[in-house]
């Protein structure tokens, strides 16, 4: 699972740079998620700008990602594809993650 870490203005952006987050990608993308995480600012900002396909194995490694940074941290999405916010809409987890167009309006000083 390819994902790269960049921090921008105290804010960790991780972009996810595969096309799926499914069954067979879901338990390495917690395993990087954890990595890249462990030590780290308090916001996580996701950029699944690339990501166009991601099922319920997917969608509970990202929740388990969130889960894992434990209190006091705050894991948001951004550049959600139609797909992709559909799952987030359609399960509800719109409302437990704050959702951004773009890695610009998520790290911008209204954030």
């Amino acid at each position: 699972m390819n994902l790269s870490s960049t921090i921008t203005d105290g804010t960790q952006v991780i972009s996810v740079e595969e096309e799926r987050i499914d069954a067979a990608a879901a338990i390495q993308f917690k395993d990087r998620m954890r990595e890249l995480t462990q030590d780290g600012p308090t916001r996580i900002v996701l950029d699944l700008e690339q990501v166009d396909f991601i099922d319920s194995s997917g969608l509970g490694a990202i929740v388990a990602s969130m889960k894992q940074l434990g209190e006091g941290r705050k894991l948001d999405l951004c550049a959600l594809s139609p797909n992709v916010d559909k799952v987030f809409r359609l399960t509800r987890m719109d409302t437990i993650f704050g959702i951004y167009g773009s890695v610009a309006e998520a790290t911008g000083p209204a954030s």
